[in-house]
């Protein structure tokens, strides 16, 4: 793993993307910045951290991917690492909003957002962002945000945290091909709100009950409706209310 650490930058996943089209670049390469001015979340939206008390960082991801079916596989890799990470040092009632948001309890420590990237020779190429509220205290106007630190009354150490994360994504990737049924089971059962009747709402705002029950293949949820049907949602058809 080579670790590249910035003090400021515009937004790692693009610093790393820009380092990604060189093919010398190490696979596991990580970008780290403290301070990130144009962070990105899922759909466009802004993800705000206050200058070095949070874990931002990209970590490049080839050599897995063998077609585009199979991206939700990274989402699945990752994920799973960090949550692996964050029960390492003991952080509580840990789960996974799909797609890719962090929780503990009910509120949003973590947002992931992979941007993936397809070669001329078919190859396919992963910059992984995370953005981990570590040592943040303030989330004002954020309700549903929180912090390692706030939930366990303690600073943390970033960097050891990182560590954890990439060596962890190194042993799911290199084991992908003979333990992808467990991680997907372990995905699936670390799914935020899995099994629960909760209120949806879809892009037309009209809302509606339904019970989470997995995640399909190619990554969309699995929600088993009140006709007892089970319909399948990609990111932008479904918006938990909770």
């Amino acid at each position: 793993m080579k670790l590249i650490k910035l003090d400021a930058i515009d937004s790692t996943n693009e610093f790393l993307k820009g380092l990604s089209g060189n093919p010398a670049t190490e696979n596991f390469t990580v970008v780290t910045a403290e301070s990130q001015t144009k962070g990105k979340g899922q759909m466009g939206s802004v993800w705000a951290t206050e200058p070095s008390k949070n874990l931002i960082m990209s970590v490049l991801v080839k050599d897995f991917l063998l077609d585009i079916t199979q991206i939700f596989n990274v989402n699945i890799a990752f994920s799973l690492s960090v949550v692996q990470a964050l029960e390492k040092i003991n952080i509580p009632e840990l789960s996974i909003k799909w797609p890719n948001d962090i929780m503990s309890y009910n509120k949003k420590i973590g947002g992931i957002l992979i941007e993936n990237s397809i070669k001329s020779d078919g190859t396919i190429t992963s910059i992984v962002g995370l953005g981990l509220n570590v040592n943040q205290t303030n989330f004002e106007d954020l309700p549903k945000a929180s912090s390692l630190k706030v939930i366990c009354k303690t600073n943390f150490d970033k960097e050891a945290i990182l560590l954890t994360i990439i060596e962890n994504l190194e042993k799911n990737i290199q084991t992908w091909n003979q333990n992808s049924d467990s991680l997907w089971t372990d995905y699936t059962n670390k799914i935020f709100k899995k099994g629960i009747p909760m209120p949806f709402s879809d892009p037309n705002s009209q809302n509606f009950m339904g019970i989470i029950q997995g995640v399909n293949e190619i990554g969309k949820l699995e929600v088993l409706l009140e006709n007892d049907s089970v319909s399948e949602y990609g990111i932008k058809e479904i918006q938990m209310l909770y």
